[in-house]
């Protein structure tokens, strides 16, 4: 029994930063950050992208 209560335990624990998904604007924002030395209107698109996503999930 208490081996059970031990694994529903470490289940509910809290799950660190890394394995949590990144956000879809977190995401864009980053592809924008590396196409930024390469391609600077479409870095400028991927962060329009992301400000858009913002401004739609609020």
């Amino acid at each position: 029994m208490f081996s059970l209560l031990a694994q529903v335990a470490r289940f509910f624990r809290s799950t660190p930063a890394d394995s949590l998904p990144a956000s879809h604007a977190a995401v864009l924002m980053e592809s924008a950050d590396s196409r930024a030395g390469l391609d600077a209107r479409q870095a400028q698109e991927l962060r329009i992208a992301a400000s858009t996503w913002l401004s739609v999930v609020r």
